[in-house]
């Protein structure tokens, strides 16, 4: 109910009614049909930006052009910078890709792994079977033949050198020295001076005693006297280093001690031009 006032307003009486309730708007915004283009456009701009800073080529011509939505298109060189791109955007522009990278093709090479062929001064035994393959042993210079050969001792300390002496058992003056002659107790192990075959091995009637004799090829050879013993037998093929005996003091010899001769042509020369 109602009641007029006095300037002709109608106050209620009664209870006020309800208040309405709001309109709830469930409609969906409308859909921009170019908000996906714009972002792909913006993603290829930051993807540009990125890279010109990083690569610190500073591409200002690029990014302007990349900013009115042309196509840009980068050619990263094979040694330009390591990038980290997202995965994603990568796929969704694909505008950086590298050089195509020219096909190397490896000629055909023999290389020859002979050990004739080798010589180094870390492998004599290479040197010395090249320079008896190229010529007899009697036309190789001192300086070529230098150090060809290997210490048959461990430990070298000279007792009488090569050429004229002084006999130590007859005392006669200008007695001819066939080889050198090394001190080593007896029962010291003797080694091959190079690969080569045992030609020899027994006594000795002219004073060598007990005596191994080697033959390296091409007119070379070793000797080993004065021997208390010896481990190797003819024909046997042996290698640098390998123990053919031990030192002694059998035959024409004044003490333990081991001498040693190498041979050109079946003559005798100084040792040392080949050690």
């Amino acid at each position: 109910m109602t009641t007029e006032t006095v300037r002709g307003r109608r106050r209620a009486t009664g209870p006020a009614p309800e208040p309405r309730p709001a309109a709830v708007v469930t409609a969906g915004r409308p859909r921009d049909a170019h908000r996906d283009e714009r972002r792909g456009r913006r993603s290829a701009f930051r993807q540009i930006t990125d890279f010109a800073a990083v690569s610190g080529v500073g591409q200002k011509a690029g990014i302007a052009l990349a900013a009115t939505g042309l196509v840009l298109t980068f050619t990263v060189p094979a040694t330009g910078p390591v990038m980290a791109t997202d995965s994603t955007d990568s796929a969704k522009t694909g505008s950086v890709s590298a050089a195509a990278q020219p096909e190397v093709k490896a000629s055909a090479a023999q290389i020859d792994f002979n050990r004739t062929a080798v010589t180094t001064k870390g492998d004599p035994d290479g040197k010395l079977k090249q320079l008896l393959s190229a010529q007899s042993a009697s036309t190789i210079t001192r300086a070529a033949s230098a150090g060809s050969l290997g210490h048959p001792l461990d430990t070298m300390v000279t007792a009488s050198p090569f050429g004229y002496r002084i006999s130590p058992i007859t005392g006669a003056v200008g007695e001819f020295h066939r080889g050198q002659d090394y001190a080593a107790q007896c029962g010291t192990a003797v080694h091959a001076a190079a690969s080569g075959t045992v030609t020899f091995t027994g006594w000795h009637p002219y004073g060598g005693g007990n005596r191994v004799v080697i033959d390296h090829g091409n007119g070379l050879e070793t000797t080993y006297n004065h021997l208390s013993s010896s481990t190797v037998r003819v024909g046997q093929q042996v290698s640098r280093g390998d123990v053919v005996a031990m030192s002694g003091t059998t035959g024409a010899s004044t003490g333990c001690h081991l001498h040693f001769e190498v041979m050109v042509n079946g003559e005798v020369v100084d040792p040392l031009g080949w050690l």
